[in-house]
């Protein structure tokens, strides 16, 4: 099993081969389906960020092929109150994304200058203040869980 991690392999097939190898039994690999990062609010703030987090997880046609068998790609909500560091986990609590500590939790993050990060982070800053962004996505507070590019990718 591997917990998005697969984004950071230098040789992302060898890896999947090798679990598939030695492993005894079912492989699974939770990760971000590429093709639904960007469908998410942070995507009006932060254009960039989530670009580069959309090139760098694989797609999950690759992973599913590269393991092989019988494979069952099921999406993972994410809870309100998830405490995992990253982007989406933040859906219902936008403010959590002004805390720089939280951002650089997100990785993706790292890969955007400081002057472009400030300008993000003031844009969603200045929206949280006004009432825009629960304007336009306060209905995210309310929901128990979500459904986003987390996907558990099971092969057998």
């Amino acid at each position: 099993m591997t917990t998005f991690s697969v984004h950071q392999w230098s040789d992302l097939k060898a890896g999947l081969r090798e679990m598939r190898r030695v492993a005894g039994g079912p492989v699974a690999v939770l990760t971000c389906d590429p093709d639904l990062v960007r469908d998410f609010w942070l995507y009006e703030y932060a254009p960039l960020v989530l670009d580069t987090e959309a090139r760098r997880y694989p797609a999950i046609a690759t992973i599913a092929e590269t393991l092989g068998g019988d494979v069952a790609v099921t999406p993972v909500p994410i809870p309100v109150d998830c405490t995992d560091g990253f982007d989406e986990a933040y859906y219902g609590r936008p403010e959590r994304l002004l805390d720089p500590a939280a951002r650089q939790s997100c990785s993706a993050w790292s890969f955007v200058d400081a002057e472009t990060s400030e300008q993000y982070t003031e844009a969603l800053r200045r929206d949280l203040e006004s009432g825009t962004w629960d304007a336009r996505h306060g209905r995210l507070r309310t929901l128990p869980a979500l459904t986003g590019p987390l996907v558990l990718v099971l092969a057998r």
